[in-house]
């Protein structure tokens, strides 16, 4: 019997296989930042001496600037939004904790741009202060007084601090209509600066955005501010590029890894996204420190675009049955490899040989237990590929309830979020692990946001081949609903998910540490990044965001 070979894999040519594929267009990037080279990327002594000179005199004048005063609270904003707070997470805690403690007493405070801001960084760091902060700036029927609305800053502020609002906060629902349609409309009369400054804050809020992204945009605006302060942005700019060339480095590895390998001939079928994959990785965790986990953690979501791919726009249904079965059987083992099809057998050795060097890592590092959390998510979300699969099979459009549920795995959210935590350098308690497989809250919003953003984007595009029905599908079917409207279900169903990510992060149990937190907040944040550029094309404007993070520096 003669064979014939098809993306890498052989498959017998007695048989007819139609296959649903996708024709996805070929990476933008190449070879690129194989120029990376570790010479290249290296950082001169110089630059870390300097980094460490300013540093150190940041550290002095953030805890030498009084907490109970609004210096205090405009350096922190502008140190995390520079995107430098890594370096001072403890300093920074302790300034507002002592902030929180003293709120009682600013509440005399009627300047809105400060009493938003005070509100918008006690509740980014944990605590909870209650909205009720805000009436003193409403008249006695609730609406915002008309005499904020030449406060420009106040309105940013106020803008800025209702995007941490949780279920029930009408004056926040109230404050978020009045700062859009009041910042929209004063736009053409507004400076360049100021203009810039709104335009990027209705693009895209700070707590909605990527930290490494915000702090890319913020530089830049932060320079043209006169009373910027020139030691923390020489500072944010230098740090900035060192991190940049970390990223670099990383690329120019794992673009070597890839193309060693030669990922993209063997599974032709599947998009080829080394470089957009690591920009969702520097989502997650964008420290230096983190270098060794994203690199690993660029793998994996690079092979798991594969797997996608293979069931959404390669295998048959009859082909994924024991190829499923082989990964929830044995956890990506190589004793399985008989009972997978053939024309399946390379897509099913990348899924052993990362699960390989996953367990070779984890073993390195002392941290073997977690490769137990990371197959368990991984055969999770081959059974959630599966039951799409199932569906398209059967002609089936789920009901909305029982297509999230099971989108939320496919989303891949839940799997990134275990398999990133078991990647970090960090003393991380077995409870986390169990809390996140449990499928917490926060984590579930954080999927619904990657999924309905997806389909809000992906919609047409997908429809034009054999695929699963949307969340519009699903919702237009189920309620007899017009495209407009299913739509518009999608928006409030993503504010809800907002809300409920917020709520979680204040109520959450303490004992959950912080950067877990963070860590799914990002993943949500990365939604923002890939599904309004569509992550099936890579179109320009994600190339313009890659660009920015891993090409061009900053000017110092």
């Amino acid at each position: 019997m003669s064979k014939l070979k098809i993306s890498g894999a052989m498959i017998d040519s007695s048989i007819s296989t139609k296959r649903p594929l996708a024709n996805f267009h070929p990476t933008v990037w190449g070879n690129y930042f194989l120029s990376y080279t570790p010479q290249l990327t290296e950082i001169s002594t110089q630059e870390k001496l300097e980094l460490e000179e300013l540093k150190e005199k940041v550290r002095k004048m953030l805890v030498e600037t009084p907490d109970n005063s609004t210096q205090k609270l405009v350096l922190i904003d502008a140190i995390q939004r520079l995107g430098v707070a890594y370096h001072f997470k403890n300093e920074i805690k302790t300034s507002i904790q002592n902030i929180f403690d003293e709120s009682e007493e600013s509440n005399k405070d009627d300047d809105l741009y400060v009493v938003a801001l005070r509100f918008r960084l006690v509740r980014q760091q944990r605590h909870y202060m209650s909205s009720d902060v805000f009436e003193k700036f409403t008249n006695h029927d609730g609406k915002f007084k008309e005499t904020l609305t030449k406060d420009v800053q106040g309105l940013l502020s106020l803008y800025e601090a209702a995007q941490l609002r949780v279920h029930g906060e009408e004056i926040l629902e109230e404050a978020l209509s009045f700062t859009i349609t009041h910042l929209e409309s004063m736009i053409p009369i507004l400076s360049n600066l100021l203009k810039d400054q709104v335009r990027e804050a209705l693009s895209e809020s700070i707590h909605t955005n990527l930290p490494r992204m915000t702090a890319r945009k913020y530089i830049c605006i932060y320079e043209n501010i006169n009373s910027h302060n020139k030691l923390l942005l020489r500072f944010a700019k230098l740090d900035f590029n060192i991190v940049q060339k970390v990223h670099q480095k990383e690329l120019g590895e794992l673009t070597r890894w890839w193309k060693d390998l030669d990922f993209s001939e063997k599974f032709s079928y599947a998009r080829d996204r080394l470089v957009e994959c690591h920009f969702y990785s520097v989502g997650v965790y964008f420290e230096p420190k983190y270098s060794r986990a994203r690199e690993l953690l660029t793998k994996v979501l690079t092979i798991y675009t594969i797997i996608d791919d293979t069931y959404d726009a390669y295998a048959t249904y009859d082909e994924l049955v024991p190829f499923t079965d082989a990964i929830d059987r044995s956890g990506c083992d190589i004793s399985a490899m008989d009972s997978v099809p053939h024309s399946l057998r390379h897509t099913y050795q990348a899924l052993v040989d990362i699960n390989t060097q996953i367990e070779e890592r984890l073993t390195k590092e002392g941290t073997l237990d977690h490769l137990y959390y990371v197959k368990y998510e991984m055969k999770k979300l081959a059974r959630a590929f599966f039951k799409e699969a199932q569906w398209l099979n059967a002609g089936h459009i789920p009901k909305c309830e029982e297509y999230m549920k099971n989108a939320n795995v496919t989303t891949t959210c839940m799997m990134v979020a275990t398999t990133s935590l078991s990647f970090m350098e960090e003393p991380i308690a077995k409870e986390t692990f169990e809390w996140l497989i449990n499928e917490p809250l926060i984590l579930r919003a954080s999927s619904a946001i990657n999924r309905l953003k997806g389909d809000i984007i992906g919609h047409d595009l997908e429809q034009q081949r054999k695929h699963i029905a949307s969340f519009i599908e699903c919702y237009m079917k189920e309620y007899g609903a017009s495209r407009q409207e299913a739509n518009a279900e999608v928006e409030k169903n993503l504010t809800n998910a907002w809300k409920d990510m917020n709520t979680e992060f204040l109520h959450s149990t303490h004992e959950i540490p912080m950067f877990v937190l963070e860590l799914v907040i990002n993943i949500a944040r990365s939604a923002y990044i890939f599904k309004e550029n569509d992550f099936a094309t890579a179109q320009r404007e994600f190339k313009d965001k890659i660009t920015l993070l891993f090409v061009d520096p900053v000017n110092v």
